[in-house]
């Protein structure tokens, strides 16, 4: 069973959210918040696995919660719930040390698909999300994207397979059941992508697998 914790202002969005997720018979939602330091203490005495965060919360926001999250709560994921209209936020999220990013607009099944993979140790970057996350890194979008692919090229056939599914959210052993490999395999695949592409997480390796097309939408 899934353990996630919901923070958003708006009662209504929490028992939509709720809603959504406990249509998994898998998932189950233990506490709602309505601002970042109620988030942080129901984290702390529920220990979930994930804490979906929306951010924009009186108070205390949800990048102010994420960080204090990821500090303290280790074991679990932070899924950051944002709009068009929140772009500069987001760069700070990531080096907050948050695993995925959805759009609240977005199709209720990547809710689900968001919360799963990030409880197992995935990164998960909705497709809609995905570019708009890339556009806050700064510089010129055509040169990154020329550097993303550079850097992909230099990685093996078996390690670009498993950075694609990586981007597409999949977890390490979705992605071993995927390539018919075992689970140990993929987690050495993952660390020497990093170590190769340079980047400190999965989200991060993420963002490149996206910027440079890796990524069927």
């Amino acid at each position: 069973m899934i353990r996630v914790v919901v923070a958003d202002d708006e009662a209504m969005v929490r028992t939509g959210i709720r809603g959504i997720l406990e249509t998994d018979p898998g998932i189950e939602v233990v506490a709602e918040a309505a601002d970042g330091h109620e988030a942080i203490d129901l984290v702390t005495r529920h220990r979930p696995d994930v804490a979906a965060l929306d951010i924009r919360m009186p108070g205390l926001d949800g990048l102010g919660a994420a960080e204090a999250i990821c500090r303290s709560a280790k074991d679990t994921a932070v899924l950051m719930l944002t709009t068009f209209s929140e772009d500069s936020y987001i760069a700070r999220a990531l080096g907050a040390g948050a695993s995925g990013f959805l759009l609240k607009s977005g199709d209720p099944r990547e809710l689900i698909a968001g919360v799963r993979a990030v409880s197992e140790g995935a990164a998960y970057l909705s497709p809609k999300v995905a570019a708009r996350v890339i556009s806050n890194f700064g510089g010129d979008r055509m040169l990154r994207a020329e550097r993303a692919r550079a850097a992909v090229a230099a990685l093996s056939d078996r390690e670009r397979q498993v950075l694609a599914l990586l981007g597409a959210g999949r977890s390490n052993q979705e992605i071993a059941g995927e390539l018919f490999l075992v689970e140990g395999t993929i987690k050495s695949y993952v660390s020497t992508i990093l170590t190769r592409l340079g980047v400190r997480n999965r989200v991060q390796a993420a963002i490149i697998a996206h910027e440079a097309d890796l990524i069927d939408d």
